[in-house]
């Protein structure tokens, strides 16, 4: 059967602004009929949990060879990546991601399989993907704009890589259709809403990961539309407002209309802890990768504050201290991503490394997946020119 192995905020925000311990939380008030549709996408514990992948694979792997592995651990022959750790679901963030790991590793039989099953299984009548899929049927057909993003991308990159222009044309099509229906005015730009829920005219619920300015460019290449250069000066303008008022950037934030940002513990608001986890541990990711030095200043601010740590948990508050014990390879991915941004590739290459070694003695979807991505984003150029520490292979 296998190779080998994210309140709508659109409703009037009755807001009560509360800071604890520095961190700033938001009570809000009642909220549309899609609140129940903010995805987490980090569900990675780092515990072991038995996907029926052998952990036992040594580490030092390069970049490439994780990428392959991945795509041999955690996607189907018929091209369905698999949540093997949380019940054998598949989500659109995982499609994408597959379809990432493929054009960058150079595996186009793997990619043209991903993206079928993709558009037999997810894909709307508006284009975008349905969020998740499980024992045969679309169980939730929302979209994340994190996972449309991605997967344009992918079409985008593997259409140039290998010859098919058919892919470009698919990529730049959902990407319009992003554009046209999960963006919103701030003064700087635009911003990615986080799904159609997340529609209205303001306030809006913000996931800063979301962002990724080097997908936002390539898509403005590949298709001409001056959006995607509005969007990536209106996140960039956002992330740094984030920065400029915390140390690290929260999972869930509020955008006012205004371009100001207050953090959330939810995407609604409602429940949670505001907290840097599974999410916000991307954002250095996504734009660590960016070919504008604005961008990659970003990433480098959230170096000195992960640094306090060795081993260095996947949950902290704002401040930098840990909330949780939890143990996954995006936190030393994210933070290989803001040490390569600050110019110190030693610590990054020992923070890949570490990556490495955890998502293969204790493999889940996400941890891996994110191993894979981390380490092909800073070290190759198969997603794009401006690699921050390319090597070969």
């Amino acid at each position: 059967m296998t190779k080998k192995t994210t309140l709508l905020l659109a409703a009037v925000v009755v807001a009560a602004l509360a800071v604890t311990a520095g961190i700033a939380s938001l009570v809000v008030g009642p909220f549309g009929d899609r609140a129940d549709q903010a995805r987490p996408t980090g569900t990675d514990t780092g515990e072991t949990t038995d996907p029926g992948i052998d952990p036992s694979a040594s580490a030092g792997r390069t970049a490439t060879e994780i990428g392959e592995d991945f795509l041999a651990d955690w996607v189907d022959d018929d091209g369905r990546v698999v949540r093997r750790d949380q019940g054998d679901d598949t989500v659109s963030e995982g499609q994408a991601y597959g379809m990432l790991v493929a054009a960058a590793v150079g595996d186009e039989r793997s990619f043209d399989s991903i993206w079928q099953w993709t558009e037999d299984n997810l894909v709307r009548p508006d284009g975008l993907l349905a969020w998740q899929w499980d024992d045969g049927a679309v169980v939730d057909d929302g979209p994340a704009s994190d996972a449309d993003v991605d997967a344009a991308r992918a079409l985008v990159v593997a259409g140039d890589a290998f010859d098919r222009p058919e892919w470009t044309a698919q990529g730049v099509e959902l990407g319009s259709v992003v554009l046209d229906t999960m963006t919103a005015p701030v003064p700087d730009g635009l911003v990615l809403l986080p799904g159609l829920w997340a529609q209205g005219p303001g306030p809006w619920s913000y996931n800063p990961s979301y962002a990724s300015p080097a997908s936002f460019e390539q898509l403005g290449e590949a298709s001409g539309d001056p959006r995607w250069d509005e969007l990536a000066a209106g996140s960039r303008a956002v992330t740094t407002a984030v920065l400029d008022s915390t140390a690290l950037p929260s999972d869930w934030a509020q955008v006012q209309v205004d371009g100001s940002v207050v953090p959330l513990p939810s995407a609604d608001g409602s429940s949670g802890t505001v907290q840097y986890s599974y999410d916000a541990g991307r954002l250095a990711l996504r734009y660590a990768e960016s070919c504008q030095p604005a961008d990659v200043a970003l990433a480098a601010r959230l170096a000195p504050v992960l640094s306090r740590y060795g081993e260095l948990p996947m949950q902290l508050d704002l401040g930098g201290q840990a909330v949780g014990k939890d143990q996954s390879p995006l936190a030393y991915v994210a933070r290989a991503a803001a040490h390569a941004s600050a110019g110190d590739p030693t610590a990054a290459e020992a923070d890949l490394r570490t990556a490495d070694q955890l998502s293969t003695s204790t493999p889940t979807y996400y941890g891996s997946a994110w191993a894979a991505l981390g380490a092909l984003q800073l070290e190759t150029t198969g997603l794009g020119a401006c690699s921050p520490m390319e090597v070969e292979g």
